[in-house]
């Protein structure tokens, strides 16, 4: 298995769900880990859980819609471990459920600040560090939203398809230069965010359920493992994808 250990990440969304599991995992394997979220108490508990393991990682508190709070994680993990060899461009909200005709201007400028400018401006000033450092490896959090129609989250399936967008370009922008930048395209997911979907009912959940192939939600452990793969140099041929881990659910 290819040794990661030593190597620096940063894990935006890191406070919960995928971004969590993801930190742990890269931090098992001996990554050192930037933590970045808006949510003091989430991002705090990530590092704590990887802590009391016995690995690294500390916390940078950031809004990723506010382009200096970006500027600011990227400055922090390169002033505390010196470089950035991998990052994992994940966090993002879901908005609200609405008809697009009807849907609240507030929100939709919300989902977009977050979700579509938040990981541009990722990309931008951790590329900037990886072109001086000779190359790295970007993971895009899309979502199956961003790969067919999602009537109801219109903004939320807008900025997924645009994180497409942005990981396909970049691949052919620095390819050449080292550096790969791939996308994971999750599904319904057993995370706060599927909560919220579902507000918490048994009854939406399995009408979601019922309409995946698999007959079931993923897990944050399924989808942080795929992360971690296409993160690592194991993968080192893989550009510009896109990989959907919906049980099935694209594929129909």
């Amino acid at each position: 298995m290819t040794n990661i250990e030593n190597k620096v990440a940063i894990v935006t969304g890191a406070g919960s769900g995928i971004g969590r599991e993801t930190s742990i995992q890269l931090a098992e394997k001996g990554v050192r880990v930037a933590v970045v979220d808006l949510s003091v108490e989430g991002g705090n508990e990530t590092v704590s859980l990887i802590k009391e393991a016995g690995f690294e990682a500390f916390f940078i508190q950031a809004d990723v819609g506010s382009r200096e709070d970006v500027k600011h994680y990227v400055e922090k993990t390169v002033d505390t471990y010196g470089t950035i060899d991998m990052f994992f461009n994940n966090a993002g909200i879901e908005g609200a459920v609405s008809p697009l005709a009807e849907y609240p201007e507030d929100i939709f400028e919300k989902v977009i600040d977050i979700n579509l400018k938040g990981a541009f401006y990722g990309m931008k000033y951790v590329l900037q560090v990886m072109l001086e450092n000779g190359g790295g490896s970007i993971v895009n959090t899309a979502s199956n939203a961003g790969l067919v129609g999602s009537p109801g989250v219109s903004p939320y399936a807008a900025t997924k398809h645009g994180v497409i967008g942005l990981t396909k370009t970049a691949t052919g922008e620095y390819a050449s230069q080292g550096i790969r930048v791939n996308a994971i395209a999750p599904g319904p997911t057993a995370t706060g965010m599927m909560d919220r979907f579902t507000q918490g009912s048994e009854e939406a959940k399995k009408a979601v359920e019922s309409g995946i192939p698999a007959g079931r939600y993923g897990t944050a452990k399924e989808v942080a493992s795929l992360v971690v793969f296409l993160l690592g140099d194991e993968a080192n041929i893989i550009n510009g994808a896109v990989y959907p881990i919906d049980g099935g659910l694209t594929s129909l």
